[in-house]
């Protein structure tokens, strides 16, 4: 797909299909990425920004009735919501493709996998990957879908370094126990920077901690990535970051080639085309 997107009249292998970006959380990569990737295949997008505010659920539709609408003007639909589990209720009750486009603080699959590609290509190799998760690891959807994914795969040892109230949860831990990966949870970023191929940092998610500012105060600028953290990392190790970043990963950072996360998001753009012409053409 990175051919595809290079070529000045892009591809028509798309032609005559409508995506639908179903939107109830802010997004700025995800629904430009997914809706970029279907008109460079050239299919046509309907968009709603903001659907918690200006779709008919304002009003108290279902999200199901709004999935049972929404189907009949499109082929496929894209969908972000606030609550976990709600994209699989739209894919039980569509009977067009539904992609999970991150659903609270629960999983955002298409995001691990762009994650999985920029990691194959940056390092070179997934098997005996040393992966650091780092930030708000609890209510971070990335970091628990990227945890599922990379499990896949052989040799991965997984540090988890977050402060205590976002610490990654129960699940998570199991599955990789399960799946037989080695994980351990630190507190110095510095020690684990030096031992990892991937530092992937991760904002601390202030909406999520509704009215416990305290909380999130208290969480956020415990770990920064700058030049110190820089300064120990392995010369091949990148640093990789879902973004938006508020002060997590210092500005200066950017000039250093190791830093992975502009990539990482035009990586989106290809993981995306793919997966639409794969749900919408088959292989």
């Amino acid at each position: 797909m990175e051919s595809v997107e290079k070529e000045p009249s892009g591809s028509r292998i798309l032609n005559g299909f409508l995506m639908a970006t179903l939107f109830y959380e802010p997004s700025t990569r995800t629904r430009l990425s997914f809706e970029s990737a279907m008109k460079r295949l050239g299919g046509e997008v309907l968009t709603t920004e903001n659907a918690r505010e200006f779709s008919s659920a304002a009003k108290g539709e279902t999200l199901e009735d709004t999935i049972r609408t929404v189907e009949g003007y499109c082929d496929i639909i894209v969908l972000r919501h606030f609550e976990s589990g709600a994209a699989r209720r739209a894919a039980a009750t569509a009977g067009i493709p539904v992609i999970n486009a991150g659903d609270g603080p629960g999983q955002h699959p298409t995001q691990a996998l762009l994650d999985v590609y920029t990691i194959g290509r940056e390092i070179g190799r997934l098997d005996g990957i040393r992966l650091a998760l780092v930030g708000d690891l609890a209510n971070g959807r990335t970091v628990r879908s990227l945890a599922y994914l990379i499990a896949k795969y052989q040799d991965i040892k997984v540090y988890f370094v977050s402060p205590d109230v976002v610490r990654m949860k129960d699940d998570i831990k199991d599955y990789l126990t399960s799946k037989e990966v080695e994980w351990e949870e630190c507190t110095d970023l510095l020690e684990v920077a030096s031992k990892c191929d991937v530092i992937y940092q991760t904002r601390i998610q202030r909406e999520r901690f509704g009215e416990r500012i305290d909380l999130y105060e208290a969480a956020r600028g415990k770990y920064v990535v700058d030049n110190g953290v820089l300064s120990v990392m392995p010369k091949h190790a990148v640093v990789m970051h879902p973004l938006p970043r508020l002060d997590e990963i210092t500005l200066d950072v950017d000039a250093d080639p190791r830093a992975a996360y502009f990539r990482q998001a035009k990586n989106g753009l290809y993981i995306r085309m793919a997966l639409l012409k794969l749900l919408l053409l088959g292989f």
